[in-house]
């Protein structure tokens, strides 16, 4: 019998999501992964190239500070590499409730639960708290893990404009009767526009319509507040907001995320929040390293390092602003550079990079179509001369590409 000349094409079940990714491609909008080489630094090494680094959340430069990095080691050799369970079965160590006490202490509340990621302490808590009966007012530009949440709570979610407290609260007024439990809960910074929530407004909302408060500091940590407590410490709204949400992952330097509230919710939130149950808790390393830089928060080399990022901030948006540049309505280090075309931001970065400034785009579904842009974030350990450069090359690109006039 004769051998078949060709096998026959296999059916690929997978084929759409090929498809999808050629047509990503086509459009320019599907950038690969840069993949840095060293230390998370301000002027770092990615793909072999040296560049001044805009992209990372790195915010006090924590990441290869020396009293973290002490704390690790000595974390390793004192109790291991791995925790080597989930907390509610063998994995809390000391230092796991060490670290919690710490940051309740810091964040002037009761107590604290600190989560593998600041994407599930967001999405474990709502889905944990609320039900089918409940509802959620929500800003319109609230990180995804809080709508992962909102929707794995099943609750009715209501969205108001951003930053928009008369649109909340006509929500909240056509929901007056609602008859199970209502949040109102938005980010302290927005990620993608560095501006900053309405805090005192949306506490006075929830306090006249009895609704919990909630709010994720993820970008305020480290940046707002005395020694970088956050949105509730920057506008003194203590004692107002019922769950306050962090992340460890950002300024803190390390990896995870934290809610911090009354002793009865995070005792709840123990026995059910979904990703506190099932994933295996921090390793030693991460948990040493995370009151390593929470001590130094709490300590004047922090202040110092909050100040100095600020000061980096307000001089870089000056530079900025001399070469045409626009960047909304950015109140903090995070600095959108609006460029509207997804394509065109892409190119814009990649040549941006080539050029020696790592500053990387942002588009669907990150941002709205038609708003992609770049974000570029200012750190404490950014020298000005670098800061100075940058600006330089932001405007000696954008230029031909027509970011600016």
């Amino acid at each position: 019998m004769a051998e078949m000349g060709t096998q026959a094409t296999k059916w690929n079940p997978l084929q759409f999501v090929a498809d999808a990714l050629g047509e990503l491609r086509a459009k320019g909008v599907a950038p690969r992964l840069r993949v840095l080489d060293g230390e998370q630094k301000p002027v770092a090494t990615f793909d072999g190239k040296n560049v001044i680094n805009l992209a990372s959340n790195n915010y006090l430069g924590l990441t290869t500070h020396k009293a973290l990095r002490k704390a690790e080691i000595e974390a390793v050799r004192t109790y291991g590499a791995g925790a080597g369970a989930v907390r509610t079965i063998a994995g809390t160590m000391k230092l796991h409730m060490e670290l919690e006490e710490q940051i309740a202490r810091f964040k002037n509340v009761e107590a604290c639960v600190v989560f593998q990621s600041g994407f599930t302490a967001n999405a474990g808590t709502v889905s944990a708290i609320l039900g089918k009966e409940d509802l959620i007012i929500s800003d319109e530009l609230n990180h995804a893990s809080i709508i992962d949440g909102a929707r794995l709570s099943r609750a009715t979610i209501k969205v108001f404009k951003h930053k928009d407290v008369a649109d909340c609260e006509r929500i909240l007024q056509e929901t007056a009767d609602w008859k199970g439990h209502k949040l109102i809960i938005s980010d302290g910074v927005f990620s993608m526009d560095g501006d900053i929530a309405p805090l005192p407004k949306l506490c006075d909302l929830a306090e006249k319509y009895n609704c919990i408060m909630m709010v994720d500091d993820a970008h305020a940590s480290g940046v707002l507040g005395r020694g970088g407590r956050g949105t509730i410490d920057h506008f003194d709204c203590h004692g107002r907001v019922h769950i306050q949400v962090g992340t460890l992952s950002k300024a803190i330097g390390t990896m995870g995320g934290y809610v911090c509230g009354s002793r009865d919710l995070i005792d709840f939130l123990y026995l059910r929040a979904r990703p506190f149950l099932f994933s295996t808790s921090h390793p030693p390393a991460t948990a040493a390293a995370c009151k390593a830089a929470f001590a130094l928060l709490d300590s004047p080399e922090g202040e110092r390092l909050v100040k100095k990022l600020w000061a980096n901030t307000k001089f870089f948006k000056r530079e900025l602003k001399k070469r045409g540049f626009q960047f909304g309505a950015s109140e903090t280090p995070i600095i959108p550079i609006h460029v509207g075309d997804a394509a065109k931001a892409f190119e814009f970065s990649k040549q941006l990079f080539e050029a020696g400034v790592f500053a990387p785009a942002v588009g669907f579904p990150t941002v709205a179509e038609g708003k992609a842009r770049l974000r570029a974030i200012v750190s404490a350990t950014h020298k000005r001369e670098d800061l100075m450069r940058a600006a330089d090359t932001l405007a000696e690109v954008g230029k031909p590409l027509g970011v600016i006039s």
